[in-house]
């Protein structure tokens, strides 16, 4: 028997979590469908399923609640009254199910994009990253290959972010645009300079419990892997935002950013983190070793293995 390819163990898990609720515990978020994703796109497709199993037999997901009714997307004071409107989640997942049948998701993507990223923030930035998974995930679909898992999944998480929009930035009302402009081409790498900063920042700095800062780096990872599929004039707002999110986050969990990041020493080298994360099973340790992974091959520093391993030793203890 063949390995599993990529898109079968990412659409195998889908399958697998299709009517999965959203959340778990007090306001836990469901990480299962990008920690997936982010096995699959590392090599470790044949290891997807058995994880899936595992994460749903030790998670109580609590049900999504009912439908309300429809969100009418050309009606601006409809769809902005719902924003953040936790109860009106399976209202949008099927706004977006409904647009993304009825145009590419490229498109759908630009138009809601904008809408919901001043809203970043809410659940500690779930809604941005669940949606990014799922781009890259439908990016990478071959042409022809039936997408439907997919593009629902681009639903799921595009209509989460609207669910728990939370917006942080003074003076933008829910539902308005990011007024701010400036040179879109500069957006990715300075997407990098922040990932990296904060990969410095984690490794760096005493914490009282080793995950909430992980998103700090990871939240800005997820516009870095979108951003390239936006209109450039939507680029340099997305770095922005996701620069001021992660700066909120060091106040947030009162952890100062140190004066200068220390230089990091005895990590183990990258593919050795990423097993490592793969072995604890940890859904935080693995999305964040494969954003390490990610930008050590677009702007390697040793910050990122750095930050990685650390999630690794402070997450182990919890999966013993």
């Amino acid at each position: 028997m063949s390995p599993l390819t990529y898109t079968d163990a990412v659409s195998g898990a889908l399958e697998r979590l299709r009517g999965v609720g959203f959340e778990h515990g007090p306001r836990f978020v469901n990480h299962a469908p990008m920690a997936a994703e982010a096995l699959a796109y590392m090599g470790y497709a044949d290891a997807v399923e058995g994880w899936v199993d595992q994460n749903l037999r030790t998670h109580t997901y609590h049900d999504v609640p009912a439908p309300r009714w429809a969100i009418d997307p050309g009606d601006a004071d409809d769809w902005r009254s719902a924003l953040g409107e936790f109860d009106r989640v399976a209202d949008w997942t099927a706004l977006f199910e409904r647009e993304l049948a009825l145009a590419p998701w490229p498109e759908v993507l630009a138009r809601w994009w904008p809408r919901l990223l001043p809203g970043m923030s809410g659940v500690l930035t779930h809604g941005v990253i669940r949606t990014a998974h799922a781009v890259r995930a439908i990016s990478r679909a071959r042409e022809g290959e039936d997408d439907r898992l997919l593009r629902n999944e681009l639903a799921q998480g595009l209509g989460y972010w609207a669910a728990r929009y939370a917006s942080h930035t003074h003076g933008i009302r829910p539902g308005e645009e990011d007024p701010r402009t400036g040179d879109g081409e500069g957006a990715a790498a300075a997407l990098d300079e922040l990932v990296t900063e904060y990969a410095g920042i984690y490794a760096s700095v005493p914490q009282r419990h080793p995950v909430p800062l992980i998103h700090s780096i990871t939240g800005p990872a997820a516009v870095r892997l979108v951003v390239e599929h936006l209109p450039a004039d939507r680029r340099h707002a997305s770095y922005l935002v996701a620069r001021d999110v992660s700066a909120s986050m060091l106040g947030w969990f009162s952890a100062p950013a140190p004066k200068t990041a220390a230089t990091p020493e005895g990590v183990p080298d990258l593919a050795e983190v990423f097993a490592t994360a793969a072995a604890i099973g940890d859904e935080h340790a693995i999305k964040l070793a494969e954003v390490a992974v990610r930008h050590q091959a677009l702007a390697p520093d040793p910050r990122h293995a750095a930050a990685a391993h650390a999630a690794n030793q402070g997450l182990a203890r919890f999966h013993r």
